[in-house]
């Protein structure tokens, strides 16, 4: 039988002819685990430097019968990259080179590890960015998207992870690669089998090289916090924007009353004026050829919108560092957790003209689950992304936390939407998985695990469980 010991596992493995870098317990005490705790709780984490020595990792590890946990930056919020004694934690951090950024293709070829942030900051210098964005970009890593299908701040322009993967490199649980590199947006030859890695959390391959598309960069930005009465007028304003043809919008981000409230409050800022009967505050940036038209536009645009959706109260940033203010507020999410220690969180996604239905029925169900409980939200308004956490301290029964997910999962699915909009499953969404995801669906994707990873090398325990 396998040993389960970490050190004598490492020792085992140091024998492997490959370029890999070992970090055993003593080198992982006192590091960052990332987002939970438990990351690194396996005790050796193995760092191959390139494809051919991570096939090298995962040949040893399937004689061995160790499995193999994938982490890239460790800011999975879903439980997806713990670890356990036994297991091998293969982390992307050496496979971090951009490896080709072309200009005139609009493309970038790069190693599983390169953070989503050393991406934009390579294209930038070419007036290039990626046609995604999230807040912890970073540490987030390109890898790691893929894995979780991410989507962010500009899914509703631009889509989701799986909208900017071209092609991409993995490496399957028989040690064979798969190799789709392809570096261009038409490809109608046959299933596109590249996208059974995206959005697998790790289940079906490790993900090594990617090719993502790249988008002009518009830095000439204008930013606004508006009250607003409900979800239907911040649609309203967004519809506005987004037709406006001088213009692109950049951002539209929805922070409830509750959540808005309590960040203002954290973050030192006034909220003076916002106007009594705002069910909440949005954030919305657009971009233009100079900073003056999209300030000019933006003003304008209010003014005709103001009484039609009946506005309460709005600040237009009169600085680039006021609008980063503006965005301190929605991105710097953690002070929820000072409020609401351990305060459950869900990450849902609705049609848009649904979300003012959702978000009060939501307040209803919490209320009867505890009349204690509400809930923050917040989130990607513009393609109906909500997240939530409730507003409770401690720990949670297991029988009550089946009673919230109840309240908050209930209805998502037959109103067209998903449970998990964009965190993916891991193992903190595993009964919602199996009791509000689609049946047939899951049937489906462990007839796929079964062939790509027969001997559940990958990822043992979790999604597609």
């Amino acid at each position: 039988m396998t040993s389960t010991d970490p050190s004598e596992l490492m020792t085992r493995l140091q024998s492997l002819d490959a370029d890999i870098t070992l970090w055993g317990p003593q080198e992982l005490a006192g590091r960052d685990p990332g987002e939970n705790p438990k990351n690194f709780n396996g005790g050796l984490l193995a760092m191959p430097a390139d494809t051919a020595a991570a096939v090298a990792l995962v040949n040893w590890c399937r004689a061995e019968g160790v499995g193999i946990v994938p982490q890239g930056g460790r800011t999975g919020l879903v439980g997806g990259n713990i670890s356990q004694r036994g297991e091998v934690i293969l982390s992307t951090a050496r496979m971090n080179g951009i490896e080709r950024l072309d200009v005139a293709e609009r493309t970038a070829v790069v190693g599983a590890g390169v953070t989503l942030q050393a991406l934009q900051e390579a294209a930038a210098v070419h007036g290039l960015t990626t046609g995604i964005d999230l807040p912890s970009r970073g540490t987030a890593t390109i890898g790691g998207m893929v894995s979780t299908n991410a989507g962010g701040i500009l899914a509703f322009r631009n889509g989701v992870m799986r909208h900017q993967v071209l092609g991409l490199e993995a490496v399957m649980a028989s040690g064979q690669v798969f190799s789709d590199l392809s570096r261009v947006v038409k490809v109608s030859a046959g299933p596109d089998l590249k996208h059974l890695f995206i959005g697998a959390e790790g289940a079906l391959g490790i993900v090594t090289r990617v090719v993502v598309k790249l988008e002009s960069t518009r830095p000439a930005r204008a930013t606004a916090l508006l009250g607003v009465p409900n979800a239907q007028a911040a649609l309203a304003i967004i519809g506005y924007f987004q037709a406006l043809p001088a213009v692109m919008l950049e951002g539209a981000e929805m922070m409830w009353d509750h959540f808005i409230r309590d960040s203002a409050r954290t973050y030192e800022f006034d909220l003076g004026w916002l106007d009594d009967g705002a069910a909440g505050v949005l954030l919305i940036e657009v971009s233009a050829e100079t900073v003056t038209i999209a300030t000019e536009a933006l003003e304008t645009g209010l003014e005709a919108l103001w009484d039609t959706v009946g506005i309460h109260g709005g600040l237009v940033a009169q600085s680039l560092d006021q609008a980063r203010r503006f965005w301190q507020l929605r991105e710097e999410s953690h002070f929820m957790y000072a409020y609401h220690a351990d305060g459950p969180s869900f990450d849902v996604s609705v049609p848009p003209s649904y979300l003012d239905t959702y978000v009060a029925g939501l307040g209803k169900k919490l209320t009867a689950v505890n009349s204690r409980y509400d809930a923050y939200v917040f989130g990607h308004i513009a393609d109906g992304n909500l997240h939530l956490s409730i507003m409770h301290t401690g720990p949670v029964a297991d029988d009550e936390m089946l009673r919230i997910e109840e309240a908050v999962y209930s209805g998502v699915e037959a109103a067209g939407g998903s449970f998990s909009a964009e965190h993916g499953v891991g193992l903190n969404k595993r009964h919602a998985y199996l009791t509000f995801g689609n049946p047939e669906k899951r049937v489906m994707a462990q007839q796929i695990k079964a062939l790509f990873d027969p001997d559940r090398l990958f990822n043992r325990g979790k999604v597609p469980f």
